[in-house]
């Protein structure tokens, strides 16, 4: 940039998390219909007993694989159906993936962290999982409802929604759970933020720079895609057995429902019965989908967000 074009720092900043928001946004509009049928896989069969019997467990899903799943939800419930739950996924990713992704550079700075090509990968780490947990506190909300409305499958004759939209959602809730209701399932969000964050963002920034440094490729759109594709493989398989114990605990039914007859008292309970009911598999489901969300969903915001620093006149990643 020309000095007279010269941000300020403060500046520079801001517009590096604005960058982020936007590209995670729409990466979250392109992969919802993954996502929708992501959370259905999740809580299809729960808690059956499926141990010593994969194959019978494999046969009797509604949702036989991603691909067929997709197509199931589209004949149910209409194309619409694979978008649902797509504001608060939206405003989600506008709170949430601005501050985890905005924030890992500064805090990685704050590590010690000046030179990007030779930063020690534990400090990517710890900069990830502390950006992904200051995110994920405040979307809570948005999150709750994103899993509840994309759970919700086709309805029958007379049976009317769980919840009309965005808005009568958050109203419902605060109704029906009290304020704490609408941060149903913190524990897990929180402990998955840390763990996609942490790995999602120092397996990009490490796979990038190690490319770089043994000069397989250089800084370009190609490699930004290579380092995104193995940072969305890597989150997936660290993010997959907690991302089903949150859609499960998020999605239980609360209303008319004793406290203590709860199918989930938390996050532990959650992952002892489904240990016990499904098995080790269990902790695993929806893990194509989980993959092939975020897959794209790195893809797409990471290559988004290089192009906009690029544009911008800032260093890349």
């Amino acid at each position: 940039m020309e000095d007279k074009e010269r941000l300020s720092p403060l500046r520079e900043t801001l517009l590096k998390y604005l960058f982020a928001g936007a590209s995670c946004t729409t990466a979250s509009f392109v992969t919802n219909p993954i996502d929708v049928t992501k959370v259905r896989m999740q809580i299809d069969g729960e808690l059956r007993e499926q141990r010593g019997n994969l194959k019978g467990a494999y046969q009797q899903r509604y949702y036989k694989g991603i691909l067929r799943g997709m197509v199931t939800i589209a004949r149910d419930e209409g194309f619409r159906g694979l978008y649902k739950g797509l504001t608060p996924a939206l405003l989600r990713e506008a709170s949430y993936s601005t501050i985890r992704i905005g924030s890992y550079e500064p805090i990685k700075r704050l590590l010690g962290a000046t030179d990007p090509a030779r930063t020690p990968f534990w400090k990517k780490l710890l900069a990830g999982g502390t950006a992904g947990a200051f995110g994920s506190v405040m979307v809570v909300p948005t999150d709750l409802i994103r899993v509840r409305q994309q759970a919700e499958g086709r309805l029958t004759v007379g049976q009317v929604p769980r919840y009309r939209g965005f808005w009568h959602a958050i109203m419902d809730i605060g109704k029906m759970e009290g304020l704490l209701g609408l941060y149903r399932g913190t524990t897990p969000t929180v402990q998955r933020a840390i763990v996609v964050t942490a790995t999602q963002v120092p397996c990009y920034d490490h796979a990038k720079h190690t490319l770089l440094n043994y000069q397989v490729l250089s800084e370009g759109p190609v490699l930004h895609v290579v380092a995104a594709m193995i940072a969305g493989f890597m989150v997936a398989l660290t993010s997959s057995p907690i991302d089903v114990i949150k859609t499960r605990v998020m999605n239980q039914q609360i209303k008319g429902v004793a406290r203590g007859e709860l199918r989930y008292r938390g996050t532990l309970d959650c992952f002892m019965k489904t240990l016990q009911s499904e098995g080790f598999n269990g902790l695993y489901k929806g893990f194509i989908p989980n993959w092939m969300r975020l897959g794209p969903h790195t893809i797409i915001s990471f290559f988004l967000f290089e192009f906009f620093r690029k544009e911008a006149g800032f260093s890349p990643v």
